[in-house]
Parts: C-alpha cells; sequence; structure tokens
C-alpha cells in the first residue's frame, strides 16, 4: 500500500515515481493498483482506492495523474440495490458497506475531480447535490454526513459563478444550455443553468 501512503501525505513526486515503476514492471495479466482497492492494507479500509483517497485530499496534481493512468471512480449502487454484490457486501457488514458508499460520495464531490472528469461541472454538481439530498433521507443513520456532503458540493457549485472574470462570461454561464444553440450576446437571456438550479432546488 506504498502508493495509497504517498497519496495520504500528498507526496507528489513519490506519487508519480511509484506509478512510473508500477507501469514499467507490470504483469499484463493484473490490473494496476489505481485500478483496485488494496484488500490486504492494514491502514485503509478494502473500498479505498487511490483514485477516493486523492479525491478526499482534493489534491488536483495526483487526481490527474491517477485519470491520466484511466482510473475511474463509477458511482455507488442505489441504497436499495439488490444486486448480488450489494446484498453479499450488506449482508458481511452493512455498516462498512453505508460507509463505503459515504467513502465514494466523498470522493465524487471533491472539486478537483469534478473539474477533471466532468464535462458539464454544473450539471455534476447540481445531480450530486440532489442524490445525497435522497440519501440523507433513506439512510437516516448517516444524515448529518450526507448533508455536510451536500453543502460542499453546493458551495462548489456556488463558487463557479466566482469564477467568471467579467459579466460576459457570466451570461454565458448562465445561459449555457447543453442541448440548445450557443447565446449570443444581444438574444433573450434563457436563464437555462438558473432553471436548472430551480429545478434541482439548489442554492446559487
Amino acid at each position: 500500500d506504498a502508493l495509497l501512503h504517498a497519496i495520504k501525505e500528498e507526496y507528489i513526486e513519490a506519487v508519480e515515481l511509484l506509478l512510473q515503476w508500477e507501469e514499467k514492471h507490470h504483469q499484463p495479466d493484473k490490473p494496476y493498483s489505481w485500478e483496485m482497492a488494496d484488500c490486504d492494507s492494514s491502514s485503509f479500509t478494502p473500498d479505498i482506492t487511490p483514485l477516493i483517497l486523492a479525491a478526499h485530499k482534493n489534491n488536483y496534481e495526483i487526481v490527474k495523474l491517477l485519470l491520466d493512468r484511466g482510473a475511474t471512480l463509477p458511482y455507488p449502487h442505489d441504497v436499495k440495490c439488490n444486486c448480488d454484490e450489494c446484498i453479499i457486501l450488506s449482508k458481511a457488514d452493512s455498516l462498512r458497506h453505508s460507509q463505503a458508499r459515504i467513502n465514494a460520495y466523498r470522493a465524487l464531490i471533491s472539486p478537483s475531480l469534478i473539474a477533471l472528469s466532468s464535462r458539464d461541472p454544473l450539471l455534476t454538481a447540481f445531480d450530486l447535490s440532489q442524490t445525497l439530498r435522497r440519501l440523507s433521507r433513506m439512510e437516516s443513520e448517516f444524515v448529518t454526513e450526507y448533508k455536510e456532503m451536500r453543502n460542499q458540493v453546493q458551495d462548489f457549485a456556488t463558487s463557479l459563478l466566482d469564477y467568471t472574470r467579467t459579466s460576459y462570461e457570466l451570461e454565458i454561464m448562465l445561459n449555457y444550455n447543453p442541448n440548445g444553440e450557443n447565446w449570443d450576446p444581444g438574444e433573450r437571456h434563457t436563464l437555462e443553468r438558473l432553471r436548472l438550479a430551480i429545478k434541482y432546488k439548489q442554492k446559487m
């Protein structure tokens, strides 16, 4: 678990060296360490992958190093999922199964991960916020964690507007419609992003 420890310490040079070493010595029939969790680690729970840990640290450089090598972080299965994997994990340790879901979402709301992996960061933030709102109601024992994460991702969505340098950039962002034609200055304001925020019950 040397890679996980290097990520935990945010030692970027060590992370890069470990990744490069593994690429040179990789065995074709085995997965890369950044594609999986270390089930034998004594310091980290089995659900913690390198990308999840880097996202928890919100370390842009390390997240990028991992994403550039193909590391991914899929959304967790639904709380009510009845697939074989979820049933087995829940029966074995329902608390750990729930904690693994929380760890995954805590990584998914990382501004660095969203910025580097999403084609529409604002929509991704809105979608995550809505999902976390639903989870806070379904898993009442973890309501505090889910509400805290929802507040964080909402703050991220709001902060995106702060990066606009001119009123023109702000207008572009507020009127952006990924499924329609580009908005041009002088046209009627559609405020698609504001409508989307209302739909997802977001603060902006």
